[in-house]
């Protein structure tokens, strides 16, 4: 072979190798976005994940639901995070239940009421009662301070399905970017009330979640689905051509006993995972002569 095309063919191998990299190291990063409040577990999740896949890395951008969403449809990201069931906007994408999850209405934890209805919760987002002195069990006189979500979040879109009977919130409900910042601006505010999910409102948050209608927003009344706003936490692919370890990791999620004990562990609710560890395979010895 000449020298020049032997350099030639040299060059492009060496090319070759370093971009593919070593077939037994090469790794791969995957973009996803979507739901704040499914964050906390997602990254719990991620980490857990790399037991089974190291060579996988997984970049999260928590930009809301609806906008994740959004974001697969439009190619931007390999798979989105969503906190509401499927709705015909949602072309050409394929939802899968993961684990279940609650939506909390939360209050300061200077106010002393308990327990609200569905209908009290709605009758405060849409301003036909502005003052917690109208509300039964409240201490509080002055006028309610309501915090929510804005329209690229899933739990809006849930909530005001839910809730507000497919109706927009009020005007003076104050919109925030993301569900953590609900429970900052509720904490923060003796006349705040807010919904909020299950993973930012629990113990240290400064807020108190409220009972609806009876029960209470834990896990043990989610699990059984009496919680009235008890709901689910969707993974979301494109319905064509889904990413291949995007989907492996979707089923860890969704039916693996480790998974199960990382979203119990985080706050949620397994509930398809399997309930027992899977057992240790045991090498057969072989007998020597």
């Amino acid at each position: 072979m000449a020298p020049r095309r032997k350099a030639i063919l040299g060059g492009l191998t060496a090319l070759a190798a370093t971009i593919a990299g070593p077939a037994t190291s090469q790794a791969a990063t995957i973009f996803g976005s979507g739901s704040s409040a499914s964050q906390p577990y997602i990254e719990a999740l991620f980490k857990a994940y790399k037991k089974v896949d190291p060579n996988t890395k997984f970049v999260y951008t928590a930009n809301n639901g609806n906008a994740g969403a959004k974001d697969v449809q439009d190619g931007k990201s390999a798979f989105a995070l969503q906190t509401r069931p499927p709705l015909p906007s949602d072309s050409g994408l394929s939802y899968s239940k993961l684990f279940l999850d609650g939506l909390c209405v939360a209050v300061n934890p200077a106010n002393t009421v308990n327990n609200l209805k569905i209908s009290q919760v709605r009758d405060i987002f849409l301003a036909t009662v502005t003052e917690w002195g109208a509300v039964p069990g409240s201490n509080q006189r002055s006028p309610i301070s309501a915090f929510g979500r804005n329209s690229t979040a899933g739990l809006y879109t849930f909530f005001q399905s839910a809730v507000l009977g497919g109706v927009t919130q009020a005007s003076n409900v104050t919109q925030l970017d993301k569900d953590g910042e609900v429970a900052v601006a509720v904490s923060r505010n003796q006349a705040g009330i807010g919904y909020v999910g299950l993973a930012n409102s629990g113990p240290g948050s400064g807020v108190k979640r409220l009972k609806l209608e009876g029960q209470p927003c834990q896990a043990s009344a989610i699990k059984t689905l009496r919680y009235p706003l008890s709901r689910y936490a969707w993974l979301v692919l494109p319905a064509s051509s889904p990413n291949r370890t995007v989907t492996r990791f979707g089923d860890w999620i969704r039916t693996s006993y480790a998974a199960g004990l990382v979203i119990a562990r985080e706050g949620a609710v397994p509930a398809f995972n399997a309930k027992t560890p899977p057992k240790k395979k045991h090498k057969k010895k072989h007998r020597t002569t």
